[in-house]
């Protein structure tokens, strides 16, 4: 095996895979480190395990309200260890999927752990405790991240699980807290309560998906309620006590410290990076707040070393680190790439109803200083929606007053994750109010609610 390299990536991850067999195609000789399974934790622990399990709440959930389009179905019941397994196969047919990628794109695979060394080298320990050291002039770290541990909350993979442990637990727990109502936090809340566990959601912020327009957070938190998840918000988890069985949950809430009782407690309070022990120190790069330093380009204070993905500032977001990777291996090869536009990220939830958002939100927008157009169209005033059966949600679009720039959109409800690049196409062309209203789209189609909201924006709207 070779052991110098045109590119070494630390990682496999969607940030890590896409660099190198980007960089494969631009003729470099690339290799990955990886001491886990190639694709990170978004393909084995993240991000497609977790959509196949949402996928099974959302056909269980079609069954048990089959009466509703005249289909009867009769003692429907969730398999929990079938939906697990599931999941699971979903994640290995992928996994395999990259492997023959790296062998299609010649990129060899380093088994073990990296770090990061002077002089253009890394050094990779394999399971035998090893070191086998490697050499190229460009290096990316793109280690990822992990469960944030919460001090008051420590994970113990058992009682106190992390997303990693609720992708695979043996048996469906009776009931469940979760603390943190971001994304991933909401994601678990639907699939467990949605196959019978009774979850109980609780968020420091003073509302659920605390990065979301105020409107969506107003709908998500309203939809989780009446599908029977209990929702605590702005509170504070102060201590989690191990009894027999499950655990005690103290928490402090705006109307006082109350207790509850789960079998287990999921922590899905965000996540931290793994920065630790990969050679940062050694090679002297800039630590800020806690993530590597970067500029524009992915390119540390130290030469020849990059970062992407979950290690640097930025959202933790699989798409971002492919983009971050791209760009990042097409400045190494002498291409002219675009810096990427952070403000025009897709943001997506993968609950029922689902909610995608892009650019700014009403507040953000009215801070920047713009004057702003607002539209709203609701499902509810939806053909294709009531014929579906899914008339929850609605579309949000915002546009500048002045010039008509699309600022933003935020959408809640069924297939908006879908919808959503239609609005980050629109705006990376610069795309008017105007060019919208003006393009037709299909009906009956949950779609065209996109251009309904854009023309009540303007005050011309058809159907509300």
């Amino acid at each position: 095996m070779s052991t110098q390299y045109d590119i070494i990536i630390i990682g496999s991850g969607p940030g890590g895979y896409v660099a190198a067999i980007r960089a494969a195609q631009l003729g470099m000789h690339v290799a990955v480190v990886e001491q886990d399974l190639i694709g990170g934790i978004c393909l084995n622990w993240g991000c497609i395990p977790t959509k196949a399990l949402l996928k099974s709440a959302e056909v269980f959930n079609y069954l048990k309200h089959a009466a509703d389009y005249g289909i009867q179905a009769e003692q429907v019941k969730p398999d929990f260890q079938g939906m697990m397994q599931r999941s699971r196969n979903v994640a290995d047919t992928m996994g395999k999927g990259i492997h023959h990628l790296f062998k299609k794109n010649k990129i060899t695979i380093l088994e073990g752990r990296g770090k990061v060394l002077p002089n253009e080298t890394v050094s990779v320990t394999d399971k035998k405790g090893e070191d086998t050291l490697y050499t190229a002039p460009h290096i990316i770290i793109a280690t990822g991240a992990r469960s944030r541990s919460l001090p008051k909350v420590p994970i113990d993979g058992s009682n106190v699980i992390g997303y990693r442990e609720a992708l695979s637990l043996v048996t469906q727990p009776a009931s469940m807290v979760i603390i943190g109502g971001g994304a991933i936090g909401c994601e678990f809340a639907y699939f467990y309560n949605t196959i019978g566990t009774k979850v109980t959601l609780v968020e420091y912020m003073p509302r659920l998906l605390p990065l979301e327009d105020e409107d969506i957070s107003k709908q998500i938190e309203k939809s989780f309620t009446k599908q029977g998840i209990q929702v605590y918000t702005g509170s504070e988890v102060t201590q989690v006590k191990v009894v027999t069985p499950g655990t005690h949950v103290h928490m402090h809430t705006p109307k006082g410290d109350i207790q509850l009782a789960g079998d287990i407690v999921l922590s899905a309070a965000g996540i931290q990076p793994n920065i630790e022990h990969i050679g940062l120190e050694e090679v002297g790069i800039c630590i800020e707040d806690g993530r590597i330093a970067v500029d524009a380009y992915y390119k540390t204070n130290c030469k020849g070393i990059y970062a992407i993905g979950d290690v640097i500032k930025g959202p933790a977001l699989a798409h971002v680190a492919s983009a971050e990777g791209i760009i990042c291996v097409e400045k190494i090869a002498g291409l002219n790439p675009d810096p990427l536009n952070y403000n025009n990220v897709p943001n997506c939830t993968y609950t029922y109803p689902e909610v995608a958002s892009v650019g700014y939100t009403e507040k953000a927008a009215k801070e920047a200083g713009y004057k702003t157009k607002i539209g709203i169209f609701p499902f509810s005033a939806s053909g294709k929606a009531h014929a579906a059966g899914n008339p929850e949600g609605l579309v949000k679009v915002i546009f500048d007053a002045q010039y008509g720039e699309w600022l933003g959109a935020h959408m809640i409800g069924a297939h908006v994750t879908e919808m959503i690049a239609e609005v980050v196409v629109a705006r990376k062309l610069e795309t008017t109010a105007h060019e919208i209203q003006t393009s037709i789209h299909p009906h009956p189609t949950m779609s065209e609610s996109i251009v309904e909201a854009v023309h009540a924006a303007y005050g011309e709207a058809i159907h509300v």
